[in-house]
């Protein structure tokens, strides 16, 4: 069965689209003693307050009729942001060509938990950045894009 994420995405998704944007990612977390579903949208020109209040009221009665989630949640409806994190290969695939931190599980052989640098390919064991470094996929902990102010 597939995770709550999964779910809501797949639910929401038609919605989201005929509103006019992408979703980027969905995350159902537990902080403290309260539960959020965020949803991350996003837009070639970006996302404002208003795309957010829109997405929001668009998805809130398809959510609260599927019943996916039991316990009382906060609903967040956000853009995912100028740095973002990549968890998903459509999200690898956009960014090829940028600059990227990657964060590690722990310490490689080389006694280094982060790296950064250019994203230049991936594959479903290994991710390359510019110098020639494949870090495999299963040590990272995240990927996030840098901006560069």
């Amino acid at each position: 069965m597939a995770n709550i994420e999964e779910r809501v995405e797949k639910l929401i998704e038609p919605k989201v689209e005929e509103l006019g944007y992408e979703i980027y990612d969905v995350e159902y977390a537990k902080e403290g003693k309260n539960y959020f579903l965020r949803i991350y949208i996003d837009k070639p020109e970006g996302i404002n307050l208003s795309d957010c209040e829109k997405v929001n009221d668009g998805i809130n009665d398809l959510l609260d009729k599927a019943e996916y989630i039991k316990e009382q949640y906060f609903l967040e409806v956000s853009s995912p942001g100028i740095e973002r994190i990549l968890k998903k290969d459509k999200h690898l695939e956009k960014n090829i060509g940028e600059n990227i931190n990657i964060k590690l599980f722990k310490k490689d052989e080389n006694g280094k938990k982060e790296y950064q640098g250019i994203l230049k390919d991936f594959d479903e064991k290994y991710i390359v950045v510019d110098n020639g470094l494949k870090i495999y996929r299963k040590n990272i902990a995240q990927i996030k894009t840098i901006y560069n102010w």
